[in-house]
């Protein structure tokens, strides 16, 4: 009786199992992970946070340019002209320091006294620049109604020539309105577009953080799918582990 080599292919029991189902030699095998997800094909990703803190970013934007108070502008034009025996170029320059008093206490004062609006109303509502490259002063007011904006850069803008008028002698300039406030057809705040785009913005980096923020699941370490070795491995395996050089199958019939 010639003695089984140790290259031999694998036993009977396994051989059936084979003929059996030839497809299951081949066929890989699934990790506990795999199999896990498997079982579950309606389980939510992962990175759901980030699709779910856009949505109420812009959800959230939309509501608050609905709910929000609009505000409306006007801007009325104050010039500044040099007097007789006044050079043209100190006009720029008295132009860019009443554009600074604009704002001042006294020149707001008196035009809430001649609109008859109540102290420090005009304080939030009224701001003022001067024109870079040309001796003007530049007056806009904000309300909740146009007409109310366009009141107040008006009043600013009477009391300022008014407190000029004062000191005219000294400054050799005159301030005059030349355009008046006219009040806008629409609001320039909130803006709908501008109020989704920051509330998408928001929403996304909330939940780009979250998705940074949140720990890792043990489970998720990656695990390779292996095949299950061909009837050739096999020999060539135990061929390696016996240190003898492994023989064909037809070789070990005609052995027997």
């Amino acid at each position: 009786m010639s003695k089984a080599a140790p290259g031999k292919a694998a036993p009977a029991s396994e051989k059936a199992a084979e003929a059996a189902d030839p497809d299951a030699a081949t066929a890989p095998a699934d990790t506990a992970p795999t199999a896990r997800r498997r079982r579950r094909p309606g389980r939510v990703p992962g990175w759901w946070p980030l699709p779910a803190c856009v949505t109420l970013g812009v959800l959230g934007g939309a509501a608050y340019a609905t709910a929000a108070e609009p505000r409306y502008e006007a801007t009325s034009y104050v010039l500044v002209s040099p007097r007789a025996h006044t050079e043209a170029a100190s006009a720029l320059g008295y132009a860019q320091a009443y554009g600074k008093i604009a704002t001042d206490a006294v020149v707001l004062g008196a035009a809430e006294a001649g609109s008859g609006l109540p102290r420090g109303a005009l304080r939030s509502h009224v701001r003022a620049a001067a024109s870079p490259d040309a001796p003007m002063v530049r007056i806009t007011g904000s309300a909740p109604r146009a007409g109310k904006a366009a009141d107040y850069a008006d009043a600013v803008a009477r009391s300022l020539t008014g407190t000029a008028r004062k000191s005219a002698r000294s400054t050799g300039v005159r301030l005059t309105v030349v355009s008046h406030a006219v009040p806008s057809t629409g609001p320039v705040s909130p803006s709908l577009p501008i109020a989704l785009s920051v509330g998408a913005s928001a929403g996304g980096l909330l939940g780009g953080l979250a998705l940074l923020a949140r720990p890792q699941r043990s489970g998720q370490a990656g695990t390779a799918t292996v095949p299950a070795p061909t009837a050739g491995e096999d020999d060539a395996a135990t061929a390696d582990d016996t240190g003898t050089p492994a023989r064909p199958a037809a070789e070990l019939e005609e052995a027997r």
